[in-house]
């Protein structure tokens, strides 16, 4: 049986969380050993945020990593108890893409993790064989059974509203360095087999400087059950003004499950992020839902105040701190693609 017919799914970034994972980074293909040191104090200062909350699970390269990160919590004031370690070789950064996808049922204590194939992004970075093995080395630490469909998913091109719908973006899914083999039909029910949704809606595209070929987590968030925020580009002569008019077109058209029309919420993009001369995918739409806060990215622009009043009114639950992000973008991704949350059991 298919885990959405055994009652699992995969639940809303809000729901609850056990503990964040995240891959320690190391000199890999994201960042040269010079721009790793530079980034070091975001990406600490992401792991305290989280921490204040909730556990933080990282996978590290090897011991000397491990001794490394140790050493250096109590340089950013991180409480070493909220920290845990899983030694495991790794090839890069990005746990929200090889990291696992943990499933929840209503009622019931149980939890599975579904165990899908990772390419880095299409083949771009080899190796990621090591990555692609974390999934079930994760699953045999937590002692959870798991399941592998056998295709290649990346959790940063999939969000989830918690109430059966996802939605995701045709130039990333649709890309034949994913799945040739499969239809959107096919990729359409595989979605809905092992998340456990019963509604997929697709946008087309995203933003410039994004090597994953269009991830949603990029471009549109949804921030309850029946709303998203929408990432736009006002200035037109912005090379991502129009493929962010033609989503936010496409949005406008959608409704939910229920008929009804879905909620969208507009947030201008940041200033263009350009670092040694290449345009990074900054976004506001990058931020981490995590039990003590929503962490969002911010880029040192007039726009990080707008963005952050805005998740503030959609965000009540919690507070909305924005967190620099300038140093970690040069890796090509940010705070959602650096994470992947463990829920709580819905009992």
């Amino acid at each position: 049986m298919f885990p959405k017919e055994q009652g699992y799914f995969f639940p809303a970034e809000w729901h609850p969380h056990i503990a964040t994972w995240i891959t320690f980074p190391h000199n890999d293909h994201s960042w040269q050993e010079e721009k790793l040191g530079q980034m070091y104090p975001e990406y600490f200062a992401l792991i305290k945020a989280i921490s204040q909350g909730e556990q933080v699970r990282i996978n590290v390269n090897s011991e000397e990593l491990k001794a490394f990160v140790e050493s250096q919590l109590p340089v950013y004031g991180i409480d070493s108890a909220k920290i845990e370690f899983n030694i495991q070789p790794t090839n890069d950064a990005w746990c929200r893409d090889h990291g696992p996808a943990f499933l929840v049922k209503e009622g019931c204590s149980d939890r599975l993790l579904v165990d899908w194939e990772y390419n880095a992004w299409g083949g771009k970075y080899p190796p990621f064989s090591d990555d692609n093995a974390l999934p079930q080395t994760i699953a045999s630490r937590l002692q959870l059974d798991f399941v592998s469909p056998g295709i290649i998913m990346e959790g940063g091109s999939v969000d989830f509203n918690g109430a059966s719908t996802v939605l995701t973006s045709r130039s990333c899914l649709l890309n034949p360095n994913r799945n040739p083999h499969l239809t959107q039909d096919q990729i359409e029910a595989y979605l809905c087999h092992y998340y456990g949704v019963s509604q997929v809606l697709w946008v087309s595209d995203g933003i410039v400087g994004d090597d994953t070929d269009g991830h949603i987590d990029d471009t549109v968030r949804f921030v309850n059950a029946n709303t998203v925020i929408a990432m736009v580009e006002p200035n037109e002569q912005d090379e991502n003004h129009a493929v962010l008019a033609a989503n936010l077109a496409e949005l406008k058209q959608m409704t939910l499950l229920d008929g009804s029309p879905l909620q969208i919420v507009e947030i201008p993009m940041p200033d263009a992020v350009v670092i040694d001369g290449f345009r990074a995918p900054g976004s506001y739409a990058n931020f981490y839902i995590c039990n003590a806060a929503v962490l969002v990215p911010i880029f040192d622009c007039p726009q990080d105040s707008v963005a952050l009043a805005i998740l503030r009114k959609l965000f009540t639950d919690r507070p909305v701190i924005g967190l620099s992000a300038r140093e970690i973008i040069w890796g090509q991704g940010s705070f959602h693609c650096l994470t992947q949350q463990e829920p709580a059991p819905c009992v």
